[in-house]
């Protein structure tokens, strides 16, 4: 019995709270395959956005009237909802901010400008999206870094034997992928972080991608920083989180200066609030943050342990599907693998392949997915991705491999 008959798991009552997904394109039934890139959002986020948007709207933290007290009220639940969805100690370790690229920036702003230093060695992976590879070549630029990168197997393996050899005790930071946006790899994190640390590093992790098809535990990780984007997990655009641990996010500068993240002004001296107000210049994204929280409940009760093993079923019938069609090469054959799958085909572009699927109604990436070096240590220049949600159905792998088939027919 496959997991779609599964009454544990019922797919079909998910795909109802996805208003899009009931849509057509060039008048086939979308099948939409561009999950890790951007998920789209249950009627649940959605009505609760519009509810506040039209019924309560009122800046937070600002107003002693109603609706602001209730903005407020959901907003910083939203927060509590973040901590208790990845395990963090405390609410004051959840910084809001519009998403992993921010997050990674942040660290390197603040962390990074104040307390690495010329000679230090940032660390991070042949995976990385770009995301977590321009912010620290700007502060290699800056600060006189050394920035080092550790290599992944031709099957997408993050190699921990030559990752060791990088560890030195001028090693101050390991930025990495928790999973690669373009292998679907999920690496040895909690061995990368035991390691690094040994060696006195703090760690940051990129968990766009993990966040959304398995549980993560930071405390468990023992991870020092952790960045995910809300759009990736079925919550807005706009909004996402940095983790940090309180004893770091207590010494760290402000990133930007504003309203909001301050005691007190004069024309003299400001004095700064503690985290995570200290990071939170300006007017918050408080709706996209309601409608985190609420994404982050409606993932929760479905359960990330069961949305993990029905994504591995999805992955790995895909997978064996998109072997069989010829002239089809995955990239990224790694054994521990997120339902993500990077392909190139003999016959023609990945934009080629992409725009032809769409004609099928099945939307898919192509491209470098940001990841550049990634694509020219794996020999190509770009390809097309099929990245999986908790939506998604073996049908529409069917229609999937269907379309493909027309892809060879159209381009041979």
């Amino acid at each position: 019995m496959t997991l779609l008959n599964n009454p544990k798991y019922d797919v079909e009552s998910i795909r109802r709270d996805f208003p899009v997904l009931a849509q057509k394109v060039n008048g086939k039934p979308l099948v939409f395959l561009d999950n890790a890139a951007s998920a789209q959002k249950p009627h649940q986020v959605i009505d609760a956005m519009k509810n506040v948007l039209e019924n309560e709207y009122a800046n937070v933290h600002r107003g002693l009237y109603s609706f602001s007290e209730k903005c407020t009220e959901r907003f910083e639940n939203a927060r509590k909802k973040v901590q208790k969805f990845i395990n963090a100690d405390s609410e004051s370790e959840i910084v809001f901010v519009r998403g992993a690229t921010e997050a990674i920036n942040l660290v390197a702003s603040s962390y990074g400008s104040g307390f690495l230093k010329e000679g230090d060695e940032v660390i991070i992976s042949e995976a990385e999206h770009h995301s977590n590879i321009v912010p620290w070549q700007m502060l290699r630029d800056e600060k006189g870094l050394v920035l080092k990168v550790a290599p992944v197997s031709d099957d997408g393996d993050f190699l921990i034997d030559e990752y060791q050899k990088l560890l030195t005790e001028r090693t101050k930071l390991v930025a990495i992928a928790h999973m690669s946006n373009v292998l679907g790899s999920i690496f040895p994190v909690r061995e990368i972080i035991k390691m690094a640390h040994d060696v006195g590093a703090k760690v940051l992790l990129d968990g766009c991608q993990a966040i959304t098809h398995t549980p993560v535990d930071v405390k468990e990780l023992d991870c020092d920083f952790y960045a995910f984007s809300g759009h990736k997990i079925y919550a807005p655009t706009g909004i996402g989180v940095l983790y940090g641990k309180k004893e770091l996010l207590e010494i760290m500068p402000p990133y930007q200066g504003g309203g909001e993240m301050m005691k007190k002004v004069t024309f003299e001296k400001t004095t700064y609030a503690e985290s995570p107000a200290k990071f939170g210049a300006g007017t918050p994204a408080f709706v996209e943050a309601i409608g985190l929280g609420v994404a982050l409940d409606y993932v929760s009760e479905i359960g990330m342990d069961k949305i993990a093993t029905y994504e591995e079923d999805l992955l790995s019938y895909a997978t064996a599907r998109m072997n069989e069609v010829e002239g089809l090469k995955i990239i990224g054959t790694s054994s521990k693998k997120g339902s993500v799958i990077s392909f190139v085909m003999d016959c023609g572009h990945p934009h080629d392949i992409a725009m032809i699927l769409d004609k099928c109604g099945i939307a898919v990436r192509a491209g470098h997915q940001c990841a550049q070096p990634l694509h020219t240590r794996m020999g190509i220049t770009a390809s097309a991705r099929v990245s999986l949600g908790m939506y998604n159905k073996h049908s529409e792998i069917d229609e999937l491999i269907k379309g493909l088939e027309r892809v060879k027919l159209f381009l041979s």
